[in-house]
């Protein structure tokens, strides 16, 4: 059997599977089909053979099909459940940290404005993280304020802006 024979009994038997129910179709279907499209006999043992190696194929493609698409989904509900976790986090319309600071904002990806609790006392908290393990860890780098310190800080913010400006226009 040539190239050319081969390749449009493979194109042949590879679109009858396609559009195939396959809890239904078996080989011999397959071939039977093939023969009558391509009016030709397939029942020939080379044919034969050549049209079960095709059939083997496809379904050895599909497996791996279904299994990466399994595989897929489970990687995706994977993801979704570390989502869902993340949004445990969130309590209303309110996000907290993974330490339990409540997230006023963020100032970029790794700054952010916290309110928490420590020894009894509240803290807001101007901090770079990091991420380390899919968690965000809070880093030296920032600084934390009593609310007594904030509310000083809060007073003074518009002289801070006025010499912001200032500084800009200079």
């Amino acid at each position: 059997m040539n190239e050319e024979t081969q390749k449009l009994i493979e194109e042949t038997v590879l679109e009858i599977l396609n559009n195939s129910n396959m809890d239904e179709m078996t080989e011999f279907k397959v071939r039977k089909s093939a023969s009558e499209k391509l009016e030709m006999d397939l029942s020939e043992p080379s044919r034969k053979k050549f049209v079960r190696q095709v059939v083997e194929s496809y379904l050895r493609e599909q497996q791996a099909k279904a299994e990466q698409l399994e595989k897929q989904e489970e990687e995706d509900e994977e993801e979704e459940e570390e989502e869902e976790e993340d949004n445990s986090k969130k309590r209303g319309d309110r996000e907290y940290d993974d330490e339990g600071g409540l997230i006023m904002c963020r100032l970029s990806k790794s700054r952010r404005v916290t309110i928490s609790e420590f020894r009894g006392r509240t803290l807001v908290s101007i901090r770079e993280y990091y991420n380390k393990g899919g968690k965000d860890l809070p880093s030296a780098k920032g600084i934390s304020l009593t609310a007594e310190q904030w509310t000083s800080f809060k007073k003074n913010v518009p002289d801070i802006e006025k010499a912001i400006k200032k500084m800009q226009s200079m």
